[in-house]
């Protein structure tokens, strides 16, 4: 069994910074990928960042340059560091990983709300 915790969401003004933390617990044998999804009101989850095993990242695109997504493998925990935000990354943010336990599955974190004060 594996469980993801998100933590580190909060309220913040526009121009700040935040950091996310998703730490992965269990039979956890190798991590294929994790990453940081969010979801606004009315609007479908979307990818924000992913972390792969080699360390390489991908972003998209309104993120790029303000996010940065880091992968300890010693804790299996991501982090998000935020910066720069504004009203437009308001969301709930969760956490999701592709972790090699009992075969490969996909897992997720509960949510962690970020909101922007403009």
């Amino acid at each position: 069994q594996v469980q993801l915790v998100a933590s580190g969401g909060g309220l913040v003004q526009a121009g700040g910074s935040l950091r996310l933390s998703c730490a992965a617990s269990g039979t956890i044998f190798s991590i294929n990928h994790m990453g940081w999804y969010r979801q606004a009101p009315g609007s479908h989850r979307e990818l924000v960042a992913r972390i792969f095993s080699d360390g390489s990242a991908v972003y998209t695109d309104s993120v790029q340059g303000r996010f940065t997504i880091s992968l300890d493998n010693a804790k299996n925990t991501a982090y998000l560091q935020m910066n720069s935000l504004n009203a437009e990354d308001t969301a709930v943010y969760y956490c999701g990983a592709q972790v090699y336990s009992d075969g490969y599955g996909d897992y997720w974190s509960q949510g962690t709300q970020v909101t922007v004060s403009s």
